[in-house]
């Protein structure tokens, strides 16, 4: 008797202890700084200028552009893309102020809680698609002057498609579950042992550029690891280490190589490519130098990702040898025969951290799709490369990409042929073109 009362008194504890992590976890009365009282389809006056303008900033900053417009879309900010995850696809939502299909009818105080806390205007739990866990982050400050500027834009009727996840993840409330692991319900804490500086690039990477979104590797059901900027898969796509590990990361980049590589999309030892090249050209560049500069100082000074350089390949190899030909005849009349390729048009392959990752997603995408650079006002040409696709096998993908791993310096694990494969009928590529 005095056994199963200890074991229900336990019981009683451990469920009073989790209702209250429950409720801390989801408290949202940070928000109720926020006026409950104004819609966001009522247009800001020309009283409000300044803080539409700070909105405006804040908003590029967040790169909301990056998933509430489809892309090659004239309906800015009105959602519609459906955002790839392991788990299906999750529609973002129209975000004008239209009052029937956008956020129009929402108060300030609905906006905070949706931004920072990931809860709809009916309480319903948002999918971490939308990054509350980074933005969570932002200022009040920041998080009004944004809601000033969400008033300011053209409201567009654009009804977005019902997000249908299988079960169990089309569970909403289970949402509950994966914050009380994921998410921390607390803002941005300054560091007083560091510059202040340091502390504007910290809140810039961890908050309004949520940059841990791709570039910290996740664990199956979504959350982030403690490999925290280490790299992670994007599916065709690896969002590269970002620490100051000299091999994979950005160890032997100056601050001022970040920079340029932030605003220009390039800084002649990577070209930003793929969804970075999308950040890049949306949000990044538009960001003020002195922002970019903090940024770069706080990066420079995360800690490093474990990763340490192996025995390169050797060159004798045959899949050296057969990555060699290929190079020469495919290759070096962009990216050179020392790999150092061309300054703001084609990528330096030597001693290019992103070539040496584990993951080998970027480089078998780069070579079979081909693709373009970040265009910004500073480097608006930018450079193209073209789909090998059609041009080689699986064999000379993988020999081509494992050299690229090896040479000038690199070092790298070899690539195979199936990898090569697996990313083709991913990408629906063509296979190589017959020869006769």
């Amino acid at each position: 008797m005095k056994k199963s009362k200890l074991i229900a008194g336990v019981a009683v504890i451990a469920a009073a202890v989790a209702a209250g992590m429950l409720w801390m976890n989801g408290d949202t009365s940070a928000d109720n700084v926020a006026s409950n009282d104004v819609l966001t389809s009522q247009p800001p006056t020309a009283a409000d200028a300044a803080a539409v303008a700070r909105g405006h900033y804040v908003a590029i900053a967040s790169d909301c552009t990056a998933c509430h417009t489809m892309p090659e879309s004239k309906l800015p900010l009105a959602g519609g893309y459906s955002i790839s995850t392991p788990f299906g696809g999750i529609y973002a939502s129209n975000i004008t102020p239209d009052s029937e299909t956008g956020i129009g009818s929402w108060t300030e105080r609905d906006f905070f809680r949706a931004v920072r806390h990931g809860k709809g205007k009916e309480g319903e739990h948002l999918y971490p698609a939308m990054p509350y866990n980074a933005y969570v982050k932002l200022t009040d400050q920041d998080m009004h002057d944004l809601w000033m500027y969400m008033r300011s834009v053209r409201p567009i009727s654009n009804k977005v498609p019902e997000t249908q996840l299988g079960f169990p993840y089309n569970i909403r409330l289970a949402m509950m579950g994966w914050n009380l692991l994921f998410f921390k319900n607390s803002g941005f804490q300054a560091d007083a042992n560091k510059s202040a500086e340091w502390n504007r690039g910290a809140y810039l990477v961890e908050g309004p550029e949520h940059c841990a979104a791709c570039h910290t590797a996740k664990n199956i059901i979504g959350g982030d690891s403690s490999d925290y900027l280490q790299g992670s898969n994007l599916g065709e796509w690896h969002a590269p280490d970002i620490t100051p590990n000299p091999h994979t990361g950005i160890g032997s980049w100056s601050e001022q190589q970040v920079v340029d590589y932030l605003k220009l999309g390039s800084n002649h030892v990577a070209v930003a490519s793929g969804p970075m090249a999308e950040a890049v050209t949306n949000s990044t560049q538009h960001l003020t130098d002195s922002d970019l500069k903090a940024i770069a100082v706080y990066l420079k000074q995360v800690p490093p990702s474990k990763n340490t350089k192996p025995q390169p390949i050797a060159a004798d190899t045959a899949p050296m040898k057969m990555g060699e030909n290929v190079y020469s005849a495919n290759c070096s009349a962009c990216h050179n025969s020392d790999g150092k390729g061309i300054p703001n048009l084609a990528a330096s392959l030597a001693g290019n951290p992103g070539l040496m990752a584990d993951d080998t997603s970027s480089i078998i995408t780069t070579v079979l799709q081909g693709g373009r650079g970040a265009v910004t006002a500073g480097n608006p040409t930018s450079g193209a490369m073209p789909s090998f696709a059609w041009k080689l096998s699986d064999e000379q993908v993988a020999a081509v990409a494992t050299y690229l791993r090896n040479s000038w310096g690199n070092a790298a694990g070899a690539v195979s042929a199936d990898e090569v494969a697996k990313a083709r009928a991913q990408l629906k590529l063509p296979a190589q073109m017959a020869t006769h």
